[in-house]
Order: structure tokens, then C-alpha cells, then sequence
């Protein structure tokens, strides 16, 4: 469904960020990218959904293809048209608008109002507790749920493909479960394609069924969910596991940071 071929993004004409990434997120599955922060996992996605440019940025190289047509250049909003909705980091809700308004928000671009109410119903299927505040101030609710209500807005559009970026931060464990699990009924049930960006490696390859690995705006690893958990270089970096599969110490982990400077 998605392609990224080769990209490469600068901003402001001269500080290069990705250095010929290339990813491919298929119809129905969900992918994740991995990384640490500054990596160039979240400008991956505003390439894709065409961004960059009020960040000063472009995609200077190679393309980006949905659904066999060239994307790279297109306006944000026709690209959300075409079926691609990023879910921002750090839960954007509007805060002072009520739950059922930020969902018709995110339905601008549906033409018909049957369509909205069809949108605002679905997403209430999955996430009936917003269907409880539904006249509740954003503002007011949990992270949880604002969390649950912006990947809702996201889907009013009634997306092909969702680009999640770090949707369990700061929330607890528990709820970031529970968001998980329903993100995996929406792929198995409404058949939409999801590009997870996560820094909980763990949780993310446990969701995912291929992932990708960047470091420093390039794709160091790729393969399956299941063999880059079991990757001892993701283990090491990601998962925090050494090579018998039992959690790192932090003086083990201390002592190999020294180790590394006094090598440098």
C-alpha cells in the first residue's frame, strides 16, 4: 500500500535527516519503526503525510508512493483525502472543544453528514467510553482517553492507513494494552494499515507484524516482528536483554557507557 523509496529530507536547505529510507507498509498489517529519539522516526511520517514544509523541510530524493501513485509533494490535505491520517504525538486533542466536536473535526474532509455520523458511530463501537463523554470538554479527559480520542478523530476521515507516533506515552500500562488491543481489532476487522512509531520495543513487536529499525536517518535492520525480537542487537539497544535473554543490569549498562567513552 505504502511506499518509500530511497528518501531523503533536509531542512532548511541544508541539515540532511533521512539518508535513503526505504519502508513498505502492506494493506491490512500493521509495521512498525523503531528508534531511539532523533533517530528520524517522526520525520518519516511527516514526509508521508507531507508536513515537512511548514517545519522548513523536504523531501530533496527518491518518492513516496500510495496506493501506486506518487504522493511526495502533495498538499497535507490532499493527501489525507487519499486515505493516509497521522496521529500525532503527545494526544492534540482541541481542548476546549467537547469529544463529538473534535470527531466532527476530524471529519472535515468527509462531503456528506450521514458520512460524519457514520464515522462518529464507528468510532464509538471502538471506543465506547467516549461515547460516555461525548458532551464532556476535551480538556478534562484522562490521558487515556484523549489518547483514545485522537486516534479516533484520526479515523473520522475513514483512512486506508493510520501513522501512529508514540501513542503510549505517559500513559500507563494497562491502558496502553487496551489501546493496543483495540488498534488490532481496528486492522483484523476494518482491514486499515497501520505504521506504528513506538519507542516500547517490546510492546510494538509484540502488536506488529514487521518492523523496521532506523538509527541516525537510516534502516539498519528489517525483517518480521518476531525475528527482531529475537535480534540480539534489538534485544541489547531495545529491549534491554543480554545475550541469555535476562535483563541488563544498570551497572552492567554504566559500565559498557564508560566503556564506550573511554574508547572514543
Amino acid at each position: 500500500m505504502l511506499a518509500l523509496n530511497n528518501i531523503e529530507v533536509v531542512y532548511d536547505g541544508v541539515i540532511l535527516v533521512l539518508k535513503g529510507v526505504s519502508i513498505e507498509v502492506p494493506d491490512g498489517r500493521i509495521t512498525t519503526l523503531l528508534g531511539g529519539n532523533g533517530a528520524g522516526k517522526t520525520t518519516t511520517l511527516k514526509a508521508i503525510s507531507g508536513i515537512l514544509r511548514a517545519e522548513r523541510g523536504e523531501v530533496c530524493k527518491g518518492s513516496i508512493q500510495f496506493d501506486g501513485e506518487r504522493i511526495d509533494g502533495l498538499a497535507p490535505h490532499d493527501i489525507v483525502k487519499r486515505g493516509i491520517v497521522q496521529v500525532f504525538e503527545g494526544r492534540r486533542v482541541f481542548e476546549h472543544l467537547t469529544v463529538e466536536e473534535n470527531l466532527v473535526a476530524g471529519g472535515h474532509s468527509v462531503v456528506d453528514l450521514r458520512g460524519v455520523r457514520q464515522g462518529i458511530d464507528l468510532v464509538y463501537t471502538y471506543f465506547p467510553v467516549l461515547k460516555e463523554r461525548r458532551s464532556q470538554q476535551s480538556g478534562y479527559l484522562s490521558g487515556g482517553e484523549q489518547q483514545m480520542l485522537a486516534i479516533g478523530r484520526g479515523l473520522m476521515s475513514r483512512p486506508k492507513l493510520v501513522m501512529l507516533d508514540e501513542p503510549s506515552l505517559g500513559l500507563a500500562p494497562m491502558l496502553t494494552e487496551e489501546i493496543f488491543r483495540i488498534v488490532r481489532q481496528l486492522v483484523e476487522k476494518e482491514r486499515i494499515a497501520v505504521l506504528l512509531v513506538e519507542q516500547n520495543a517490546a510492546l510494538a513487536l509484540e502488536l506488529a507484524d514487521h518492523g523496521y529499525v532506523i538509527e541516525t536517518g537510516r534502516i539498519v535492520l528489517e525483517g518480521s516482528a518476531a525475528s527482531l525480537a529475537q535480534n540480539s542487537d534489538v534485544k541489547e539497544f531495545y529491549l534491554g536483554l543480554n545475550e541469555v535473554g535476562s535483563r541488563k543490569s544498570y551497572r552492567d549498562t554504566k559500565r559498557y557507557r564508560r566503556r564506550k567513552r573511554w574508547l572514543s
